[in-house]
């Protein structure tokens, strides 16, 4: 369903949350058929291929009320408790207007301008420079941010971030990265079972079986070793394949997500608070800062930014700062500085304590007026005092109104 404005995005991420839920049986009946096809070879290792693809095909038939329980069980767990899991794993605490006036009253007033229901806020204590949003319905929506983003932002920046979660929220963005944490979750668990039970049989050269490690069972046959050997071989590297091509599947559901729902949310949060520079710098300031110390890689995915490198790159669903700055710059007509650096960063730069008495209070010099460059300050001529014209000294006007030189 393509997507031409916010409501039909909407829409249309709702469709692509039942597809996803539909991969989620399908690949994990994908997974029982690879289990099916490893317990068939463990059973009896001296038969065809044939064989065994018709015994597992029985035997996913006979597990498939059983493998549809368990998917659904996984999405009731996840539905209600993924909030719990993601606290516990980011230590996240729910805060009140009483506990963080400042960012409560910022996101309270982001949602009364646009009718949005308040999300809980929560606040992670960790020096990264992120924030994201979970929840599957209205009463699940949070919002969380870390101490470090808190630190090193601004009001305006501040402001544009949440309204980056709260574009995400309104556009179900969240539903859908939850539904596929959920997905990848759950044939990630299968997968590794599967594996585990894999990497635990060995080969048996002279008899032509598979056999446990852990308890030594060898079988006969009248038939050729080496083709029956084979059979199973074959049927050992096809489960293989289903298994990986299912977790393969469930990465690329992730990013069946488009990268495009990031440049939406910041595209939003510039439409909430008509302030695309507070974007573009929370944006510079938020790069290469975000890595939250002990997140898994779903957590991560939720958030405003998910650094990857090299390889990991092609897995990811967040677009680079820069494409994103680029967007904003050319789009909503935002102004980009460059890479930022933090106060705490810039220690070689004279701090607030370096400057000299007075200096601080004074203004920054006017460089271009409006018709063209100011004329440079005389010479020798002390400052002016307060409460006079900047062109007249202590003992009179210095110049008149053409530049000449009154004595």
């Amino acid at each position: 369903m393509a997507a031409y404005g916010l409501y039909t995005h909407i829409a249309s991420n709702k469709f692509r949350s039942m597809l996803l839920l539909a991969g989620l049986f399908l690949l994990i009946y994908v997974l029982v058929y690879a289990g099916a096809l490893v317990a068939e070879v463990m059973i009896d290792s001296n038969r065809t291929v044939d064989y065994y693809l018709r015994h597992a095909s029985r035997n996913l038939v006979s597990a498939f009320p059983w493998a549809t329980l368990a998917a659904v069980a996984w999405i009731v767990i996840a539905y209600f408790f993924h909030q719990n899991m993601i606290d516990a794993v980011t230590g996240g605490e729910s805060v009140t207007r009483q506990q963080q006036p400042r960012l409560y009253n910022l996101l309270e007033n982001l949602c009364i301008s646009r009718g949005i229901p308040m999300p809980k806020l929560k606040i992670m204590d960790s020096p990264a420079l992120n924030a994201f949003a979970a929840g599957l319905n209205p009463r699940q929506y949070s919002i969380t941010v870390t101490t470090g983003l808190l630190n090193a932002l601004n009001d305006q920046e501040i402001e544009a971030v949440l309204g980056h979660e709260l574009t995400h929220i309104k556009n179900g963005d969240v539903q859908l990265m939850v539904i596929a944490v959920i997905i990848a979750g759950a044939v990630g668990f299968f997968g590794e079972m599967f594996f585990r039970v894999f990497t635990n049989l060995s080969w048996n050269s002279s008899g032509g079986s598979w056999s446990s490690s852990s308890s030594s069972r060898s079988s006969s046959s009248d038939r050729d070793s080496k083709g029956s050997g084979g059979g199973a071989i074959i049927v050992i590297i096809i489960a293989v394949v289903l298994i990986l091509l299912a977790w393969l599947l469930s990465q690329v559901v992730k990013l069946a997500l488009s990268r495009s729902r990031e440049f939406l949310a910041d595209a939003g949060s510039v439409e909430l608070t008509k302030n695309p520079d507070a974007m573009i710098t929370a944006l510079r300031k938020i790069e290469n800062r975000g890595e939250l110390e002990g997140a898994t890689s779903a957590v991560m995915e939720l958030c405003v930014d998910n650094p990857r490198e090299g390889f990991a790159d092609l897995f990811a669903t967040h677009p680079s700062v820069q494409s994103r700055v680029d967007a904003l710059v050319k789009y909503a007509g935002g102004r980009d500085p460059g890479p930022l650096a933090l106060p705490d960063e810039t220690s070689d730069e004279p701090g607030p304590q370096d400057q000299l008495p007075g200096q601080g209070d004074q203004p920054p010099p006017i460089k271009h007026g409006p018709w063209g460059d100011a004329p440079p300050a005389p010479a020798g001529n002390p400052p002016a005092l307060p409460g006079t014209n900047p062109q007249q000294g202590p003992l009179g006007p210095l110049r008149g109104p053409w530049g000449r030189h009154l004595r």
